[in-house]
């Protein structure tokens, strides 16, 4: 199945805060041969987000490897930093212009501080479909002192219905933390 990986930031309001995300392209990553993608790497924000790209990645250097998806007037270029934002109107998102077979992403996110409940954001890779695969973190907000959740789910064949939930041991607001998916022929870890 084509899986597409994503990463997504939701709202239920909105208010003036910032979170931050970085998405690598592990190098291990294999881009498919014969035509036949199995993997897309995707951002969806709908928040306010800086974004940095890991290692040298200028802006000609991101508009070489993805795409924006939508509200193109929301995202702002600052050298090495692309910053995605959400009003009361839009948010943002973008997505690869290779897909992958097999391989390693990695997003390092730093999560909004204070009261951030009613916020979600997710990471995903996932295939097209009414009968697709898919595999997700999403990080849960929260009120002032709680701690953050992070919910994982499975799609197999369209049915999901797996989720977990973990409380974090450490402040995701504090700084820039690392979660990777990866995937081969056996396994996604």
């Amino acid at each position: 199945k084509n899986l597409l990986a994503c990463i997504g930031l939701h709202r239920a309001f909105c208010r003036e805060s910032f979170t931050a995300l970085s998405l690598s392209l592990s190098h291990s990553v294999m881009a498919c041969s014969r035509g036949l993608p199995m993997a897309m790497v995707c951002v969806f924000l709908a928040f306010c987000v800086s974004i940095a790209m890991v290692g040298s990645v200028s802006s000609s250097r991101f508009e070489q490897l993805f795409q924006p998806g939508w509200a193109l007037d929301h995202f702002i270029y600052e050298g090495e930093l692309l910053k995605m934002k959400l009003d009361n109107y839009s948010g943002a998102g973008f997505s690869s212009k290779s897909k992958y077979m097999f391989g390693k992403v990695t997003v390092q996110i730093k999560l909004v501080e204070g009261d951030s409940a009613g916020t979600v954001t997710a990471f995903y890779m996932s295939s097209d479909g009414p009968n697709h695969n898919e595999f997700d973190f999403e990080f849960l907000g929260n009120t002032t002192g709680e701690p953050y959740v992070v919910q994982t789910n499975v799609y197999v064949n369209g049915v999901g219905n797996r989720e977990q939930r973990l409380n974090l041991w450490f402040d995701p607001t504090k700084d820039f933390h690392s979660y990777s998916l990866f995937w081969n022929q056996r396994h996604v870890v």
